[in-house]
Parts: C-alpha cells; structure tokens; sequence
C-alpha cells in the first residue's frame, strides 16, 4: 500500500496578508481603546470636578494613537491625588477619575476587541 501527501502553501497565512490583517487589528484596537477611555475620562472629568474650566479636559488627549495623557498639566497629579500637595498637606484628596476609567475601561476592553475582530477575520 502506498499513500502520497501533498501539501500547497498558498493563502493569506503564507503570502502574509494573515499577519497584515492581525497587526492592523492590533494598530486599531489600540487607538479604539485609547479613544474610548479618553472618552471615559472626559465624562468622569464632567462628573466628578466641582469648578472646571475646562483647560485640563482640554489638555487630556490620545498620544501616538494609544496612549491618554493629560500633556503633563502641573496640577494634574494634584487634581489626581497623587501630587506632593495633597492630603496630608491640604484636604484635598484628589479626584479618582483615572482610576474611575481604568476599571470601567478594563471592564469593556474584551467586548470591544471581539467585536473588532469581527471585521479582521476575514482576511486571514
């Protein structure tokens, strides 16, 4: 008895389109969950501060597409609570609106990434 297996290597897994497609959904998912928490942290921002004038939400933005930052505002880590000034030195012991949007980005990063990667799988 004789068996002959033959195998082709041609498609998107071979030729490279495979591991295109899976870089351009990470490339997005990063953007789209740097876009979204900014977005989080904005709307935590308008809960949460009792006087805005909105220079710092002004300065919070998305940096090299997925990271949020907030251009390093001097009173940010302040406004944080994490500064040098604040309790015991003052009473003021800082907002949580980054830790507010850490946990409820967290929460919804799985279901964001599923649903992106509806669009991506189709051309692996």
């Amino acid at each position: 008895m004789r068996l002959d297996v033959s195998t082709s290597s041609r498609g998107p897994m071979f030729d490279g389109r495979a591991r295109r497609a899976a870089n351009e959904y990470v490339n997005r998912l990063e953007r789209q969950l740097a876009e979204d928490g900014l977005n989080i942290l904005r709307r935590e921002m308008r809960a949460v501060f009792r006087n805005p004038t909105g220079y710092y939400e002004s300065r919070c933005v998305v940096v090299d597409g997925n990271v949020i930052s907030d251009s390093r505002v001097v009173y940010g880590p302040w406004l944080a609570g994490v500064g040098s000034r604040n309790f015991p030195v003052t009473k003021f012991k800082g907002y949580d609106h980054w830790i507010k949007t850490r946990h409820e980005l967290n929460s919804r990063k799985r279901g964001i990434g599923e649903r992106l990667l509806r669009r991506y799988t189709g051309r692996m």
